[in-house]
């Protein structure tokens, strides 16, 4: 799958990139319809911890999935936005069986 990968504020180092990249491949194991995918990883300046966010775009024909998170570390985050997005399209899958 073609990952697009923007960091906000910070340069990501390649490890993070890899990291990112396996993960969503992931995705393609419960919904093999997946077209592309755009990941922006950005820091915000907070008191908090939690001042790393992930916002990804999963595109699929005719729609797509946006999840935003926002952790203490971008692999928390990723993790946690994946989740979600595995949720969300097996549910899509489920529903195009349906109308099958």
């Amino acid at each position: 799958m073609k990952v697009n990968a923007q960091s906000v504020n910070f340069n990501a180092d390649s490890k993070l990139l890899d990291f990112v990249q396996g993960r969503l491949d992931k995705l393609e194991l419960f919904y093999d319809k997946v077209i592309s995918s755009d990941v922006y990883l950005k820091v915000v300046n907070t008191s908090s911890k939690e001042n790393k966010i992930v916002e990804i775009k999963v595109h699929v024909p005719k729609d797509k999935f946006v999840v935003k998170k926002q952790c203490k570390s971008f692999e928390e985050a990723v993790d946690s936005a994946c989740n979600s997005l595995e949720r969300s399209l097996k549910k899509r899958k489920q529903k195009l069986r349906l109308q099958a």
